[in-house]
């Protein structure tokens, strides 16, 4: 048997979710891990909010600025028949509907193959947390689309920040953590973590290519989910050691199709 340790499997090291777990041992299953997700992603809200406001109106004519927008207009300058059709494909590699589907399909299969929550639940927590997020930051922000030809229909979101970025790093970023904590072979997670890492550039590049964002809109996407991807690992380690600390005082919850192991 495979004796390695996975990103979601606890370690020695999780002094403080452990410390958490203990401190927490009488609350319903779930519960702390929903907190420390909650508190995590106000935070992360709030910082992008004042990004995206210093960016898009303290420092709307700044040099920085500018900057972002020049970017966009060499992309457009350099626009080809065949760059446009290539960049339309891997942009929706990050779109709503391709990311949608997928992440279903991948919380339904790991909850049938593994059966237990773990992977199910890092799943689904990366990528509703990116979206709540995402929205958070978006509607209070409101800052327009670059100022050149679009190549996409502007969605009702501002450009501020990527939307398609911080679903590819959410989604693609997941897959590579459950590839080490699943994939027997090397080789299979250095595929998913090279995926992990290619397509997220590759549709940030594309977003700016057909004119529906700037660098900084890109930049603060990845970001976004570069953050909130380690703290669901976290919250789900959290997760395993109190339910076993809740074990212990008799608060057993009650047996489900999905192991808490």
């Amino acid at each position: 048997m495979d004796a390695r340790r996975g990103p979601l499997d606890p370690s020695p090291a999780d002094r403080r979710e452990a410390a958490l777990a203990e401190r927490w041992r009488r609350w319903r299953d779930g519960l702390p891990s929903a907190l420390v997700l909650f508190c995590g992603a106000v935070v992360i809200a709030v910082v992008g909010i004042l990004v995206g406001m210093l960016l898009a109106k303290a420092l709307g004519h700044s040099g920085l600025v500018r900057a972002d927008g020049s970017v966009d207009r060499w992309f457009a300058r350099h626009r080809t028949r065949d760059l446009n059709s290539i960049t339309g494909v891997i942009a929706e590699m990050g779109g709503t509907p391709v990311v949608t589907g997928l992440a279903v399909l991948t919380v339904i299969a790991a909850a049938l193959v593994w059966r237990r929550w773990r992977e199910p639940a890092l799943m689904a927590a990366a990528m509703f947390g990116e979206v709540l997020i995402f929205l958070a930051i978006t509607t209070m922000v409101n800052r327009p689309r670059p100022p050149v030809p679009h190549l996409d229909a502007a969605p009702p979101t501002s450009s501020f920040p990527s939307g398609h970025t911080a679903a590819a790093v959410a989604l693609y970023g997941a897959w590579a953590i459950l590839s080490w904590e699943r994939a027997r072979t090397a080789l299979v997670r250095g595929l998913f973590t090279a995926l992990a890492i290619v397509v997220p550039i590759a549709v940030a590049l594309a977003r700016m290519y057909r004119g529906m964002h700037f660098p900084t809109d890109v930049i603060a996407g990845a970001l976004l989910s570069i953050v909130w991807l380690p703290l669901v690992v976290r919250a789900v380690r959290l997760g395993v050691l109190h339910h076993r600390a809740h074990e212990r005082v008799g608060g057993r919850a009650r047996p489900t199709v999905l192991r808490h192991g």
